[in-house]
């Protein structure tokens, strides 16, 4: 990992179609277009490559799965190379027959191929029908199970930062932004798939639900002493207007940048990495945990009985 303690964000917030080539091409123009803007990481948004199909359960949609190392990581992986970047890329994996994952893979700037994320909390949810796609990633005990594939929480030592990578649901969850925070991480990416329901009447209820979803992440960046990247999509598929809003909070929750609702967007932002001393001595979260009374957390649900 590089000693310099400035890196450069791009994020790619964009509409999809059902030309599975033509997005993949539409990306890396997108991804050429962030690098020339100087940026060092970049990240795309959840399943880039396709719409959003988890809106149906139709096993027609398996046919989208790939190998992960496979065709996109190698054709990534030497536009990583070609401009000297980390690209960080949601694909939807084949493990094996019948066992597919939500998956994000990490390219080095180098061109190497670093590993990839396998989505922990798995929605099932009106137009959000997940669980009849991916299979979340394996842990055992709360422990990342031990194998040369990797699994659980991670982070990635990248040419320009160590990052961590989470998915779109995990968003939810400040179990997961914490744990990969312990692991290291610097910034926190979250690729991601959300809209309002185009059928919802009541405007308060969009302007809740998005406010919810930037709040949380917001909070993990507090909670974390963390830089938190927010990448979602834009656009209308079938019943869902994905609210875009994509964005990128430093350690206190300040928004540093945030996207429109209605456009597709090439941003890229500069973060100060050597800040996080400052912002974890100045507000020692890490250091106050009491970890001998976190226990009960591991319970589904804590009974009175």
């Amino acid at each position: 990992m590089s000693t310099n303690k400035k890196v450069n964000i791009g994020i790619v917030q964009m509409s999809c179609s059902d030309d599975i080539e033509a997005n993949f091409i539409k990306a890396t123009e997108k991804i050429r277009e962030a690098a020339a803007k100087g940026a060092q990481i970049v990240c795309l948004q959840e399943l880039f490559k396709s719409l959003y199909f988890c809106d149906v359960e139709d096993h027609k949609n398996f046919e989208l799965a790939e190998p992960i190392p496979g065709p996109s990581t190698v054709s990534l992986g030497a536009l990583a190379k070609e401009l000297g970047v980390v690209i960080i890329a949601s694909l939807f994996e084949k493990r094996a027959h019948g066992l597919y994952h939500n998956t994000t893979a990490v390219l080095d700037a180098d061109g190497s191929y670093l590993g990839k994320y396998r989505k922990m909390h798995i929605p099932d949810d009106p137009g959000y029908y997940e669980k009849f796609y991916f299979t979340p990633g394996d842990a055992i005990n709360g422990e990342t199970e031990e194998s040369e594939d990797p699994i659980g929480y991670r982070t990635f030592d990248t040419k320009f930062a160590k990052i961590g990578v989470l998915i779109c649901w995990d968003q939810w969850y400040p179990e997961a932004a914490r744990i990969t925070s312990l692991m290291g991480a610097e910034i926190l990416f979250y690729p991601t798939a959300i809209g309002w329901d185009t059928n919802e009447t009541d405007p308060q209820i969009n302007e809740e639900q998005y406010g919810a979803w930037q709040t949380i992440q917001r909070g993990h960046a507090v909670a974390n002493g963390i830089y938190v990247v927010s990448v979602n999509r834009v656009g209308r598929e079938a019943d869902q207007q994905f609210w875009g809003g994509s964005f990128i909070a430093n350690p206190h929750g300040r928004l540093l940048y945030l996207a429109p609702h209605d456009q597709e967007v090439t941003h890229v932002q500069e973060l100060d990495l050597q800040k996080l001393d400052h912002y974890r001595t100045t507000w020692p979260f890490f250091r106050d945990r009491r970890v001998d009374s976190y226990k009960p957390i591991l319970k589904r649900y804590i009974d009175s009985k």
